[in-house]
């Protein structure tokens, strides 16, 4: 999920000529070992055929990073990359594995397919070789250059928080951080808390938080949360029959999003104890709180911005890709190809890059037709 390339004397070009592999895939996260894990069983081999660059100092990509005490919202045989099966996880959360066992997983899931990611090492840009379209395309870094017939990127979107412009929000003197700054509840015990989002992220954190704080939770609209029994699984197998139906050439209509709320143990506690509750959100920040429309003032030691990401892509800005919504068009037999640039795809930023494919488990579809898409082309 992050930028990245190893050791100079293991990737680096030689006497400034860059390593030419067949595909570099940028990001090696679940997004880029699930696309390496289908180039290698295509045939193609790590380290030589194909490179995983990796701008972080060690596996796991952006889950080393996200808070301490997020919760899959699925059992671990339902959040797996393709080939291997994530080992179970059961404890009183009732099999919902936590972050660690997430990065352990992924860590070894690198080491089972010996994928051999380059780390550390950050892609700076993507550029082409030559002005001739059919050339390769040129991934610079940090620690030595590649030029490859194909590129993945696969870099996710937790390294480009999003951060709404909101009235007063230059004024407030207390401390705002976004979600991917959060770690644990500790460092808020007995302060006044903002908790600002309506999906998982912000029910989760306010969950926490909320044992130990006075919390706030404002949305943009009423939040909306998922029967008790039902969790991730019931979301992808939807997910899956979105994609079958997309293949046909029909549209298909699910039971729910991957926004809205699962009620993982954490979240029924929070609205058992009757602070699951969402209010309308605030018109603007004040030095000492928040504001609404009303006149309704509340004092706040600290907002947490639970507002989202955008696709990591600025190695790619030197393409001048047209964009939509920050969107890069995509097309092609594999649902990630780049329109305006063929030799480029892009793997695991959500649904435009095909259904759930930000997820664990929904990212195997994706990866799958972009190593076959990479394949064929060669062939």
């Amino acid at each position: 999920m992050m930028l990245a390339a190893g050791p100079a004397s293991a990737s680096g070009s030689v006497s400034g000529a860059p390593r030419q592999v067949e595909a570099a895939i940028i990001g090696g996260g679940q997004a880029g070992l699930a696309t390496g894990f289908y180039l290698r069983r295509a045939g193609l081999t790590p380290g030589e055929d194909f490179v995983i660059l990796d701008a972080g100092d060690r596996p796991g990509g952006a889950w080393t990073r996200m808070w301490d005490g997020l919760r899959l919202f699925s059992p671990s045989s339902f959040s797996s990359l393709p080939g291997w099966m994530m080992p179970p996880w059961d404890d009183a959360h009732h099999g919902y594995p936590p972050r660690s066992h997430v990065v352990d997983y992924l860590t070894r899931y690198e080491d089972r397919y010996d994928l051999r990611v380059e780390r550390p090492c950050t892609v700076r840009d993507v550029v082409p070789e030559s002005d001739d379209p059919a050339g390769r395309l040129v991934v610079r870094t940090d620690r030595g250059d590649f030029a490859a017939r194909a590129v993945v990127s696969a870099t996710g979107i937790w390294d480009r928080p999003f951060w709404p412009a909101y009235p007063g929000a230059g004024d407030f003197t207390g401390r705002q951080l976004h979600a991917a700054q959060y770690r644990n509840a500790a460092e808020f015990a007995g302060r006044r808390v903002v908790i600002v989002g309506g999906g998982n992220s912000a029910a989760q954190i306010l969950a926490e938080v909320s044992t130990v704080a006075q919390t706030t939770w404002v949305t943009q609209r009423p939040p909306r949360f998922l029967p008790d029994d039902v969790d991730g699984r019931a979301l992808f197998a939807t997910a899956r029959a979105r994609i079958r139906a997309l293949e046909v050439g029909r549209e298909h209509e699910g039971i729910a999003g991957l926004g809205d709320i699962v009620m993982v143990a954490s979240v029924r506690d929070a609205r058992d104890r009757g602070v699951l509750v969402a209010e309308a959100m605030f018109e603007r920040l004040l030095p000492a709180g928040v504001a609404w429309a009303d006149g309704t003032l509340r004092d706040a030691d600290a907002v947490i911005w639970c507002t989202g990401f955008r696709p990591a892509l600025p190695h790619l800005r030197r393409l001048r890709l047209r964009t939509d919504a920050g969107h890069v068009p995509v097309s092609g037999p594999s649902g990630t190809q780049a329109i305006s640039e063929p030799r480029l795809f892009l793997v695991g930023y959500g649904d435009w890059t095909g259904p759930a494919s930000a997820t664990l488990a929904g990212v195997g579809p994706s990866a799958k037709a972009t190593a076959s898409a990479i394949v064929d082309a060669d062939s």
